[in-house]
């Protein structure tokens, strides 16, 4: 979603906004701006488009001033305009927002009838024009934004500032991230951490409904009640070097790239191998709930719902609990029935979805144990629930999730394996095998990786195809939904993922000269059923690109194109097929020219809904 950053410093307020705005362009964004307080006055500039067309109406020489604000915004109300860009003035007052008013319409109409003058479509707008409201009645800045947040409803984030207070920056917390940069004689505030992550380490985590007000002196926070609050600092362990691309032509390569070692990391400090167990954090809080646990219900958005899948069939085979899957989305809004010995998992690579923390809630609501699955440290899913799996994945810039999947898979395989060992449907023996082929799975990452030009070199002779289908079968299914979200993600080419099974009901129809079907083949119980399937779409004139197992001679001869992946037991599947899916993806979205980080219309965190 919307990026957001403030500072109070200093140093140069201009270079440092801009420079927050391009670490927060992995959001997605159609236009972007920044207003700043220079010697007293009040400058503000927007553009539709990439940060460029900011810089190119920027001062060649950064002017001096040491208050700001900044944003790069994906629209919601109101298609990218320069209008519709923030920041948003009223008076003397400006803003930058992140999220949705949902009562909009009824403030505006009532601010209109104050002779409030609108400039643009967005809801955003109405923020700034009602804390002025409050402003000219002779209120403190401090006191009309207090008043102003009493009568938003929605999720929002937002940072305002006035040309008549140089020396003070507000911003306010309510559903949307929002954290604060602690530097030395600096303060910081941005949508995500690496905005400010190349100043300062130390950070505080704002919640719901926390309002803080900065001056050069410090800071001071409150609740939307006035009350004031003493928060805990936090050291952000990322090196910034982390954040940057490292010799890759994008973040997205680096990213792949980096799964060994962010699997690596999910696993260490988990594993008592000797003894076939894993060992998690807080996990006798988790061996209390799994004493009355009958049934687990995991839920996502995108790619977390996929890791959510495979986390069924991993969980179901290895620890006999049953195991429902649900979209956030869905799950939030339908009232489902949950009972006496439900467990709830969200599954989230920020731990800032809005619709999984939504959904999280609404389980505590009925007394429901929740465990969040999640990579950012301190976010909002984290906190909320009462116990959390940190995957390590580090900072995903790129849009596009590789990383953060395969280490939400790596999550579910120590889950199910910890799971299974509690409830003694894991022997010692069966735990330790797991754990050692777990072990053993980074080292065959890195193999599919060397391979990574024999992947380039298929997606050139398949990048100008407009439509592909993606087969697995089992725990490979949801790697074919995940494959094709990869694909249509980066590359906005049409690709569907589907069971092989169900081939035959539909998607054969769709089966031709002009359609690549990408299928995943495993020397598994069901190898045969997806050898039928591959001969079904040669049948009919297709094409089809195979990725299965070194030493499978029997399916080479069949197909148009073949990737092999190391052995691998099925387990642990998943996790090794996704690689050389995402690399498929990312060598045909650069093969026609994609913007493969920042792909359109996307967002890296939807924290609205």
């Amino acid at each position: 979603m919307c990026g957001i950053i403030g500072y109070i410093g200093q140093r140069n307020v201009v270079s440092l906004v801009v420079d927050g705005l391009r670490r927060l362009e992995y959001r997605g964004y159609d236009s972007a701006g920044i207003a700043y307080l220079s010697e007293g006055k009040l400058e503000r500039k927007r553009s539709v488009g990439k940060l460029v067309s900011l810089e190119a109406i920027l001062p060649p020489v950064p002017p001096d001033g040491s208050v700001g604000i900044g944003h790069t915004r994906w629209a919601t109300h109101g298609k990218p305009s320069e209008d519709n860009a923030h920041p948003h003035q009223a008076g003397s007052l400006v803003m930058v927002h992140n999220g949705i008013i949902e009562n909009y319409l009824s403030l505006k109409k009532e601010l209109e009838k104050e002779a409030c003058v609108f400039l643009s479509d967005t809801d955003s707008e109405v923020i700034v024009h009602l804390i002025n409201a409050f402003y000219e009645q002779g209120n403190t800045l401090e006191s009309s934004v207090q008043h102003a947040v009493g009568k938003l409803h929605g999720s929002y984030a937002f940072c305002i500032l006035s040309e008549d207070a140089p020396d003070r920056l507000i911003a306010v917390r309510s559903g949307c991230p929002l954290v604060v940069g602690v530097g030395e004689g600096e303060f910081f505030v941005a949508s995500d951490i690496p905005a400010f992550l190349s100043h300062t380490r130390e950070v505080i985590y704002l919640e719901d409904e926390e309002i803080v007000y900065f001056s050069k002196e410090g800071l001071e926070i409150s609740d939307f009640k006035g009350a004031r609050l003493i928060k805990e600092r936090h050291q952000i362990s990322w090196d910034p070097v982390m954040a940057e691309k490292g010799g890759y032509r994008h973040f997205m390569q680096k990213e792949i790239h980096e799964q060994p070692r962010a699997i690596i990391d999910t696993i260490r400090g988990h594993v008592a191998q000797e003894a076939g167990d894993v060992i998690l954090a807080g996990s006798e809080h988790v061996g209390d709930i799994m004493e009355n646990c009958e049934r687990i219900l995991l839920i996502g958005c995108g790619t977390s719902w996929h890791a959510a899948l495979v986390g069924k069939f991993l969980i179901e085979e290895i620890a006999g609990i049953p195991v429902e899957v649900d979209i956030a989305s869905e799950f939030r809004y339908r009232d489902p029935l949950l009972r006496k010995g439900d467990w709830v998992i969200g599954v989230s690579q920020s731990g800032e979805t809005a619709d999984t923390l939504g959904a999280i809630k609404g389980a505590q609501s009925k007394d429901i144990p929740t465990l969040a699955i999640c990579n950012v440290v301190g976010s909002s899913i984290s906190r909320e629930t009462e116990a959390v799996f940190y995957t390590h994945a580090g900072p995903e810039i790129s849009v596009a999730s590789t990383k953060a999947f395969t280490t939400q898979l790596t999550a579910m395989v120590l889950l199910a394996i910890y799971l299974g060992r509690e409830r003694a449907c894991l022997s010692e023996e069966e735990g330790q095998h797991l754990l050692h082929q777990l072990i053993l799975l980074p080292k065959q990452i890195e193999e599919v990786l060397k391979h990574e030009d024999r992947v380039a070199e298929i997606s050139k002779r398949f990048f100008r195809y407009r439509d592909f289908l993606y087969l697995g079968r089992g725990i490979l299914y949801p790697v074919a939904l995940e494959g094709a979200l990869k694909l249509k993600e980066i590359s906005y080419i049409h690709a569907e993922g589907y069971p092989a099974g169900e081939m035959k009901h539909g998607p054969i129809a769709l089966i031709d000269e002009n359609m690549p079907v990408v299928v995943l083949a495993l020397k598994d119980k069901v190898y045969e059923k997806i050898v039928s399937n591959v001969m079904e779409v040669k049948a009919r004139g297709g094409i089809v690109i195979a990725f299965a197992e070194e030493g499978d001679t029997e399916l080479a001869p069949l197909v148009d194109e073949i990737f092999y992946i190391p052995k691998v037991i099925p387990t642990l599947s998943p996790i090794l097929m996704t690689i050389p899916l995402q690399l498929l993806a990312y060598h045909i979205s650069v093969s026609r020219g994609s913007d493969v980080d920042q792909p359109r219309n996307l967002a890296k965190s939807v924290t609205v809904e």
